[in-house]
């Protein structure tokens, strides 16, 4: 171990800035290389340590538990890290190949997961599995696995238990945000990652969105087109809707409270007049802050007739390079009503839901052309 520490030790003060391109890609490639063994190395004394239960002598009540606190990583990573040493104990050749860095972690994981679907063929077949991915990448290793998985007898059972395995928990936080996660089996996946895929691609150079704020408003536009124009079912006599309460002085620009949407919270002015551009208000009138005296009638929605001609003429997205359709825009006031404007069509204009967002943040941007 002290070689190993006195190499690191050499590349901590090596000056990066004198080698050449050629010498920096091919150090990457083999770093890369020697750090796959050195997992391998890892994976073996960590099998030999949970085997000897030596983590009993320091207070601990599983190797899990030792792990995570001794090398300092989640008890998540900890549990992964276990459970491969532990199958490769009885996966000779795939431990073979990890050892001489031949295959990598991913693939590893992929022959433990297929070993423990079938570890009674696995065994069988082990050898001539491993021989095959070495040269494949990640993905293709994936393919190889899954072909193999699907010619046994029990493939149908293994997707179902896939199927029954998916699940989505969103929930909104304390902190303003809503946060989720999700596992899907391969046919629900292809879907959600076919839809987030073509909205999230942007072919804007002015876009300087990171791929996960595409993917991200991607869901959005997705969910906010099925609330807009899908077959939804009625709540209390209401197509779905989201909520939010706010004052007529937060509208008008002034400092002002309640503005809140339901269930997320608090958010700004601007984002409360941008989802008031195009929405059905219902007036209340309140004595003090709380006890209303009078509930009015729903206002300010853009009446179909009116939307149809707005679709019409903009044909999009008016903000000049944006190709987003109409499916995927607002009804924008130039002049919010809040402040005097008409809900007519020379005072309404298309924009799409970043732009309308940008827009109501100060934002201005230049407009397409129209046709005469």
């Amino acid at each position: 171990m002290s070689s190993l520490r006195s190499v690191v030790d050499e590349f901590a003060v090596e000056d990066l800035g004198r080698l050449e391109d050629r010498q920096l890609e091919d150090d990457l490639v083999e770093i890369d290389l020697q750090m796959t063994r050195l997992g391998a190395q890892r994976s073996r004394r960590l099998a030999v340590v949970d085997q000897r239960g030596s983590y009993r002598d320091h207070g601990f009540l599983s190797t899990t538990a030792w792990l995570a606190a001794r090398c300092n990583i989640s008890g998540r990573e900890a549990t992964v890290r276990l459970a491969r040493a532990r199958a490769l104990c009885l996966m000779p050749a795939t431990g073979a190949a990890f050892v001489a860095g031949d295959i990598g972690v991913s693939t590893v994981n992929q022959l433990v997961a297929a070993r423990r679907a079938q570890p009674g063929v696995f065994a069988d077949h082990e050898a001539g599995l491993v021989e095959a991915v070495k040269p494949l990448s990640p993905q293709d290793t994936y393919r190889v696995v899954e072909y193999w998985r699907q010619a046994l007898d029990h493939y149908h059972d293994d997707c179902e238990q896939r199927f029954q395995q998916r699940r989505l928990n969103v929930s909104s936080t304390f902190e303003g945000m809503v946060r989720g996660d999700f596992d899907l089996d391969p046919e629900g996946g292809q879907i959600v990652l076919t839809a987030i895929g073509a909205l999230s691609e942007s072919t804007d150079p002015a876009d300087t969105r990171t791929p996960q704020q595409r993917r991200a408003d991607s869901l959005v536009e997705l969910c906010r087109d099925y609330l807009d124009h899908g077959d939804t079912p009625t709540q209390g006599g209401e197509k779905p809707h989201i909520s939010l309460l706010v004052s007529l002085g937060t509208l008008e620009s002034r400092a002002g409270k309640p503005c809140e949407l339901d269930e997320t919270g608090v958010i700004t002015a601007q984002a409360a007049r941008r989802i008031a551009c195009d929405a059905g208000i219902s007036r209340i009138i309140t004595q003090g802050p709380s006890e209303p005296l009078d509930v009015g009638r729903r206002t300010r929605t853009i009446p179909p007739a009116l939307r149809r001609a707005l679709l019409l003429r903009d044909q999009g997205c008016v903000i000049k390079g944006c190709d987003r359709p109409t499916r995927w825009c607002d009804a924008h006031h130039i002049k919010h009503w809040v402040d005097g404007g008409e809900t007519k069509l020379p005072n309404l204009e298309l924009l799409c839901r970043r732009h309308h967002t940008m827009e109501h943040e100060g934002n201005t941007f230049p407009r397409k052309t129209r046709a005469p």
